[in-house]
C-alpha cells in the first residue's frame, strides 16, 4: 500500500499514437473496456454496448457543466501579442452606471506573452473585449478585470471571440475547430462554467440515453464545473502532499432526492466520469445519502479511500501521474488499473479527452 502513495507508481508508457487526436466518427463508436472489479473479468465491448450493462432500476449521473470558450488571444498595450486563458467563468461586477455602454466581469487567468503583464496593463482582444491586469496571484495566475460591450454581453462576445480550449495533449497547429465546438461538449451540457469537458460523457448520444431511459434507467444531473488543475501536474512524489484543485459543485435537492430514492430501493449509482464521483462523494454523508449542495469541492480521492455513493465508474483513460488516476485507482486498484491499461494500450485503445471509454463495475 505504501508505493500507491508515491507519484513514480503512477507512471506508464504510452505510445503517442496511442493519444486521440480528434473524437470518434459518431460519439457512441467509441470502444469500451469493461472490468468487474470482484472477479477481475476483463472485457473489450463497443460504447453501445453500456445499455445491456446498466440494469432496470440503476441511475445514471451526469455531469451537466459546460466548457466556456476561454481562450483569448489579443494584443498587449505595448504592441506584443498575448494569450489570455480565462480559469473561470468571469464573474459580472455590479453596475453603478446603468448607462454605461462598457460593462466589467472579473476573472483569474493565465497570461502567455514574451513578457509578464505588469499590472494595470491592457491586453485588447476586439473591439468589444479587454481586460486589465489587476494584481499577480502566484503560480502564473492573474487577477483581470474585463470590458465589454454591455449591449453584445459577455457570452455573446466570448463565443464569437474566444476559442475552446483544448487539453495540451491534443496537438493542432491552429487550436480548437468547428468539430471541437461541438464534440469537446457532452450533448446535456448547459450549465457554462468549466474550463475542460467531463469527457466520459463525450460518448453518450441523444439516441443512446433514450435507449438507457427505456430500459428504466433514471439520468439525474449534477454540475462540477471542471477547472484548470484538472490538467495540472503533481509535483510532489509522496501524492499526499498534493493539494488538490477546488471545483464549484450544485447538486439540486431534486436530484439529491432522485439519487437517494434509488439508494433505498437497492439500484446502482453510475457515476459518468471522475468529477461526478467527486461531486457525488463530496455531498454524500455518513448515512450513505447525498445531501443538496452548492459550494467548492477540494475531496481529493487516493487508494484507501472508501467510497460511499458511487456503485460503478464510466471514465476515460487518464494521464501518468495525475489525480484522476489516483481517484480511479481509489475504486479498483492501482496495480490492476495500470495492468488494464497496459491491456487498453496492446488492443490498440484511444487514450484520453477524446479517447476510448473504461466502465469499472461493483
Amino acid at each position: 500500500m505504501q508505493q500507491d502513495f508515491t507519484l513514480t507508481a503512477y507512471d506508464y508508457p504510452l505510445p503517442p499514437e496511442n493519444i486521440a487526436q480528434h473524437p470518434a466518427d459518431r460519439r457512441e463508436d467509441s470502444r469500451l473496456f469493461v472490468l468487474h472489479r470482484k472477479t477481475d473479468k476483463r472485457e473489450h465491448r463497443t460504447f453501445t454496448d453500456i445499455v445491456d450493462l446498466l440494469q432496470r432500476g440503476d441511475l445514471l449521473v451526469v455531469n451537466d457543466t459546460k466548457v466556456f470558450p476561454a481562450r483569448l488571444l489579443g494584443q498587449k498595450d505595448t504592441g506584443g501579442k498575448a494569450e489570455v486563458f480565462l480559469l473561470s467563468y468571469p464573474l459580472l461586477t455590479e453596475d453603478t452606471e446603468e448607462m454605461a455602454v462598457t460593462a466589467t466581469a472579473m476573472a483569474t487567468a493565465l497570461i502567455k506573452s514574451s513578457k509578464r503583464p505588469r499590472p494595470e496593463s491592457v491586453i485588447t482582444i476586439s473591439n468589444d473585449l479587454s481586460c486589465t491586469v489587476l494584481e499577480q496571484l502566484g503560480e502564473g495566475r492573474v487577477r483581470i478585470m474585463l470590458h465589454y460591450d454591455r449591449q453584445k454581453g459577455l457570452t455573446e462576445i466570448l463565443k464569437k471571440h474566444g476559442q475552446i480550449p483544448l487539453p495540451p495533449y491534443i496537438a493542432r497547429d491552429h487550436g480548437s475547430t468547428a468539430e471541437d465546438s461541438n464534440r469537446y461538449q457532452t450533448v446535456y451540457a448547459d450549465q457554462p462554467g468549466a474550463v475542460a469537458a467531463p469527457t466520459a460523457g463525450l460518448h453518450f448520444s441523444e439516441p443512446l440515453l433514450e435507449k438507457i431511459r427505456n430500459k428504466g434507467v433514471s439520468i439525474a444531473r449534477i454540475t462540477l464545473h471542471v477547472g484548470y488543475g484538472t490538467f495540472a501536474p503533481v509535483r510532489t512524489e509522496a501524492i499526499l502532499e498534493h493539494t488538490i484543485h477546488h471545483e464549484y459543485v450544485h447538486i439540486s435537492e431534486e436530484n439529491a432526492e432522485a439519487i437517494n430514492r434509488v439508494r433505498q430501493r437497492g439500484g446502482k449509482i453510475w457515476a459518468v466520469g471522475t468529477t461526478t464521483v467527486r461531486a457525488l462523494e463530496f455531498a454524500g454523508n455518513q448515512q450513505g445519502q447525498v445531501q443538496p449542495t452548492d459550494g467548492w469541492c477540494d475531496l481529493y480521492i487516493v487508494p484507501g479511500y472508501r467510497f460511499q455513493m458511487v456503485d460503478n465508474l464510466i471514465t476515460n483513460f487518464h494521464l501518468p501521474q495525475s489525480s484522476l488516476l489516483f481517484l480511479v485507482s481509489a475504486l479498483c486498484g492501482r496495480e490492476r488499473l495500470l495492468d488494464c491499461y497496459q491491456e487498453a494500450i496492446a488492443q490498440g485503445y484511444r487514450f484520453y479527452s477524446y479517447g476510448d471509454a473504461m466502465a469499472i463495475l461493483k
